[in-house]
């Protein structure tokens, strides 16, 4: 019997199909299918939903805060923010205590009035580009003017004791006599209010002319006009109010602005309407009515 031999194809082919189909148990196998075991069993590294959630959800209520941004005016200062809508007046005045030093008591905050502390802006309708005027002074002014303002006043009270009646007196009678302006403003006796938005008018000063009041409080003045002319005080420069009612006519006052050390500096002013009365007086000294 011849025997049989294998031909070099055959040979060829089926060492092919060995190294195609690698036997059961082949150590490259085994590794590979362990480690893709491995991994498929490995849990993928994820952030947890809920953080996820509280991240976009702070992002936008973040973006969510509607900002205004408004011109802060303070002693000639000028400061521009950009502050959330619905925060408060006190969130306003703490803010206004970083930019100025100001304490939020010694704050005279103003919009259109009074800032109220408990509104928010968006209560009182504030918008961007408003100007928010801030009246006040600092602990360390206080101390430095306080002392001698309360001792000038002092010292006036006690010649005013001894005195009769301011009414009475020569030198005021003269423009008393002359009764009351036909313009006056509105008296309510028994009553205190803030100052008006306008100007005080229709009174009189010493020589008889016509006069007008116009408190401007971001500039921290006093404007004192007349016909023929309108004197800017700076408030500090005025060491004393006086003022008293007129006899006959208690509704209004006769009031005096101390410009110097003495009497003859007093700038006098008649029929002054009493429910401005205490208000003038604590605009000028300093002590400021807080809100």
């Amino acid at each position: 019997m011849a025997a049989t031999s294998a031909s070099p194809d055959s040979e060829d082919a089926g060492m092919d199909a060995e190294v195609r189909n690698p036997p059961v148990g082949c150590p490259g196998e085994e590794e590979n299918g362990s480690l893709a075991a491995e991994e498929a069993s490995e849990p993928q590294s994820q952030a947890p939903p809920d953080l996820e959630a509280s991240v976009s959800n702070g992002g936008e209520a973040e973006m969510e805060k509607e900002l205004v941004e408004l011109k802060i005016i303070w002693n000639k200062n000028k400061y521009d923010l950009k502050f959330p809508l619905d925060s408060t007046g006190a969130d306003l005045k703490l803010k206004i205590h970083s930019l100025t030093g100001l304490p939020p008591a010694m704050q005279k905050v103003m919009f259109k009035g009074l800032l109220p502390e408990e509104k928010t802006l968006r209560e009182i309708k504030v918008i961007s580009g408003a100007k928010i005027m801030v009246v006040g002074s600092t602990i360390n002014d206080v101390l430095a003017v306080n002392t001698p303002k309360d001792a000038t006043q002092q010292e006036v009270k006690s010649e005013e004791a001894k005195k009769e009646p301011l009414c009475r007196q020569k030198q005021h009678r003269k423009v008393l006599d002359k009764g009351k302006p036909e313009d006056v403003m509105t008296s309510v006796k028994g009553v205190q209010e803030r100052l008006p938005t306008v100007p005080l008018s229709g009174m009189y000063n010493k020589s008889g002319g016509k006069v007008r009041l116009t408190f401007k409080l971001e500039q921290d003045q006093l404007w004192i006009g007349t016909k023929e002319r309108t004197e800017k005080l700076p408030m500090g420069s005025i060491k004393n109010v006086v003022s008293e009612p007129i006899e006959g006519h208690e509704d209004y006052h006769m009031m005096a602005f101390q410009l110097g050390p003495t009497e003859a500096s007093y700038y006098w002013v008649y029929w002054v309407p009493t429910q401005y009365v205490d208000a003038i007086k604590d605009t000028v000294l300093g002590k400021w009515q807080y809100f």
